[in-house]
């Protein structure tokens, strides 16, 4: 068994032998914040979403269809 596989299956153990609600709790905390820092985007890259959100509201978008298109097109000229 690889060392990966064997500490989840310690803790594993160890969770649900627990009683000790402080100590579930942080762990739960500890999931919960290197879970949440995988989703948290910069203003940057917020701004982004939403300039492309607004893109395709009005319109301003090509379908990848297009884009394959144009791309043969352009390696053609190549």
């Amino acid at each position: 068994m690889d060392m990966t596989a064997q500490i989840k299956k310690n803790l594993i153990s160890r969770i649900k032998d627990s009683n000790d609600l402080n100590f579930l709790n942080a762990l739960q905390t500890i999931f919960d914040s290197s879970e949440q820092a995988l989703y948290e985007l910069s203003s940057e890259q917020n701004n982004a979403i939403e300039n492309g959100r607004n893109e395709i509201k009005k319109g301003d978008f090509h379908t990848n269809d297009e884009v394959i298109s144009e791309m043969r097109e352009w390696l053609k000229k190549k």
